[in-house]
């Protein structure tokens, strides 16, 4: 999982990661769609709104690694249900 710093595009964090749709708006940036957000960066783009873009990428940051922890716990209960399976035999 790539962390975001806040240099990267606002395009590019919502392309890359659509679910952190959510955070942005719940910080108040809804222009994620505009022309700007193609290539000012997730912190210019908080300093243009007034928004604290420590917060916003501490959020965005937080919902990706959210949703990357479910997958490798299932890698992980798979690889222990296979073990436990072997030893059976």
């Amino acid at each position: 999982m790539a962390k975001i710093t806040g240099k990267e595009s606002i395009t590019e964090v919502v392309q890359k990661y659509p679910q952190t749709v959510e955070a942005f708006f719940k910080h108040g940036m809804h222009c994620l769609g505009c022309v700007a957000a193609q290539f000012e960066t997730l912190e210019q783009g908080c300093e243009a709104h007034g928004i604290d873009a420590k917060k916003l990428i501490d959020d965005i940051n937080k919902m990706i690694g959210r949703e990357a922890k479910p997958k490798k716990a299932a890698k992980t209960k798979a690889k222990s249900a296979k073990k436990s399976s072997k030893k059976k035999k």
